[in-house]
This record gives C-alpha cells, sequence and structure tokens, in this order.
C-alpha cells in the first residue's frame, strides 16, 4: 500500500512499489523496528515493477523483487500529498565535490537506520555512497561486524538501496558472490577517495556495465510473465499487512508512467532498456535526475 502506520512510498505514479513478499515484510519490519531506534518513518523509493523486468529508467536491477531504496530523508510528521510525493526532493547528504558527508546533515539516526536494515538475516548488502561509508568507518565504536553489508557504490547519497538474498523456490536465481572479509574501512574505501573512480572515461579499469537488458534476453519464465493476461488492478487489490486488511490506494490518473508501460509487454520496450548499474562492484551511473527522482 501507500501508506502504512510507518512508511510513504515516494514518487507513486512509478508504480514500483511492488516486491517479492520476503521483501515487503522486511521493509515494513523496517519501519517498526527504525521507529523504536528514533527514526519517524520510512520514505519508500523504489522496489520493482508489478512484473519485474527491465525498467525504461533508472536502475539496472530492481528487476526482480530483492531489492529496494529507502530514502535517508526522515518522514515528516504529517501526511505528504500525493503531489509533495511526486515532486518532494530528498536530502542529498554528500558533498558532490570532496564525495564526504554533510556534517550538518548527518545525524545519530542515520547510523542507527542503516544498522538496523544490516542486522536482518535476509540482507545481504547495502549500497550506500562511499562518503557515508566513509561516516560510518570513521565514527562507528562497538560492533563493527554489520559495517561488512554497506557497501559503497556510485550515486546513493540521498538513499540507501537493500538488496536480500535468493528466495525459497527460485531455483533459478543465482546468489552473489559474498561480501569480502573485514568491515570494509580498508584500502578498498580509500579507492573511492582517488581520482580513478570518477573518471570513467579515462579509467580502463573502472568495472563496466553488465550487459544491458534487451526484451530478447529475457528469461523465458519472464516472458511468460509478460505475455500472460493483466493482473487484477490496484483498486481491486486487498492486501494484508500484519494480517490487518488494507486497502489499496487507487492508482494516480496521470500519464502512463514507464513502469507500467514496460509491464503491458514487448512492444512497450525499446531494444535495449535503460540500465543504472546498482549492483554491486559493476557498473556505471547515468547522470542523476531530481534527488528522489
Amino acid at each position: 500500500p501507500l501508506n502504512g502506520p510507518k512508511w510513504e512510498v515516494m514518487r507513486p505514479s512509478r508504480n514500483r512499489r511492488w516486491g517479492h513478499p520476503t521483501m515487503i515484510a522486511l521493509i515494513e519490519k523496517l519501519s517498526r523496528d527504525a521507529a523504536a531506534d528514533g527514526w519517524p518513518g520510512l520514505l519508500v523509493g523504489d522496489i520493482s515493477q508489478p512484473r519485474g523486468g527491465p525498467m525504461l529508467t533508472g536502475h539496472a536491477s530492481h528487476q526482480i523483487g530483492l531489492d529496494a531504496d529507502i530514502w535517508l530523508t526522515p518522514m515528516p510528521d504529517r501526511k505528504l500529498s500525493l503531489e509533495q510525493r511526486e515532486n518532494m526532493s530528498a536530502t542529498l547528504l554528500v558533498d558532490e565535490k570532496t564525495h564526504l558527508v554533510k556534517d550538518a546533515l548527518w545525524a545519530p539516526e542515520h547510523t542507527r537506520l542503516l544498522k538496523r536494515a544490516a542486522s536482518y538475516a535476509e540482507v545481504e548488502r547495502i549500497l550506500v555512497n562511499p562518503g557515508i561509508k566513509k561516516k560510518l568507518c570513521d565514527t562507528v565504536k562497538g560492533d563493527r561486524g554489520w559495517l561488512r553489508k554497506v557497501r559503497p557504490f556510485w550515486g546513493h547519497d540521498y538513499h540507501f538501496h537493500i538488496r536480500i538474498g535468493c528466495q525459497p523456490g527460485s531455483p533459478k536465481c543465482k546468489a552473489q558472490e559474498n561480501t569480502a572479509p573485514g568491515d570494509g574501512c580498508d584500502q578498498s574505501l580509500a579507492w573511492w577517495f582517488t581520482e580513478e573512480p570518477w573518471r570513467p572515461n579515462k579509467n580502463p579499469d573502472r568495472p563496466k556495465a553488465r550487459d544491458l537488458m534487451t526484451m530478447a534476453s529475457l528469461p523465458a519464465a519472464c516472458q511468460a510473465v509478460l505475455d500472460g493476461p493483466d493482473p487484477a488492478s490496484a483498486e481491486a487489490v486487498t492486501y494484508y499487512g500484519d494480517g490487518v486488511p488494507v486497502a489499496a490506494a487507487p492508482v494516480l490518473t496521470k500519464a502512463p508512467s514507464p513502469a507500467r508501460a514496460s509491464a503491458s509487454g514487448a512492444a512497450a520496450l525499446p531494444a535495449t532498456a535503460n540500465a543504472y548499474a546498482e549492483t554491486p562492484e559493476i557498473g556505471i551511473p547515468l547522470p542523476r535526475p531530481r534527488p528522489g527522482g
């Protein structure tokens, strides 16, 4: 649903608030636990499209419901209107020139939120901006084991990216490699504060983006989903969050979003889907749109 006791979905016209049941349950659990830690509530960004698959804009991952973006801006103490959710900019926590966190904007609550997200066994990785990773490395005391899951990556200066592992009943899902031993506060992090990562056109060693997903390269199981009948409308869905039925909010009556268009069949996508590689250790970013966009 668009709203919960401790969360609100941002950019709802994208229709990217769909995920594996384990991911949806995880976000709800994080919203409750983070509130107990002092975080007012989650502003939820992209998860996946209704039928998954490649998106016209924004991501190379987020295709199978195992990824979710959570804003690092706390939920306001008032309910946001749909217009505000479409246009409100997120808070950029990192200086684009120094790649360091803006100290005036960073709070202990940010650390507690990320630690809580990393505490769940289902979570394999949390992607953050290198500056945020450095801030954690410099300030976290005591238990630092959870920092291993927090990985630096391009972008992610206004949100963090949660990735869970392959789920039961998905025999063809391929697990990622394990993260490297240690807390990640080592030479691999120091590399991000050299000139090399930020000069992709001059650095042949920078990781290349994975092959862009095309409709022709979709797995047969995905193509079968796209070719199937339309799912029930959002208006007809009743969602049982925490065992309590909640009527789904109506879909916005705006121009079709890229997410909706791509879910309606192969002809709706171009030969190559736009890619923003958020997959760990690979990929190059496209120019960032409006914060939170």
